[in-house]
């Protein structure tokens, strides 16, 4: 009686077994599929981060905003006659 319930249960055992191999292994081939494809997008951020700091860099240039004021917008530079200038004291507005 007792080696046919061992039998029983190394004959169910066996297949559990089996089947919590497989999967786990398929948990785990899923789970660095998805590890490859978050790196892959992580790879493609950080490319595209770099593409738009050396855009900002490009167009924050003095020269650059310089040119567009001037051609563009129709600015010139003050006349030393037009600077003003505001001192604020420490405890009035502002300060």
């Amino acid at each position: 009686m007792i080696k046919s319930i061992g039998s029983l249960l190394m004959t169910l055992a066996i297949p559990l077994v089996l089947f919590a191999c497989i999967w786990q292994s398929s948990r785990y081939t899923a789970l660095e599929n998805e590890v490859m494809r978050l790196d892959k997008q992580q790879y493609e951020v950080v490319a595209l981060n770099r593409r738009l700091i050396s855009g900002i860099t490009v167009l924050s240039t003095p020269e650059r905003i310089e040119r567009v004021a001037m051609e563009d917008l129709g600015m010139r530079k003050a006349l030393p006659g037009e600077i003003m200038r505001i001192e604020l004291k420490k405890g009035e507005l502002g300060g």
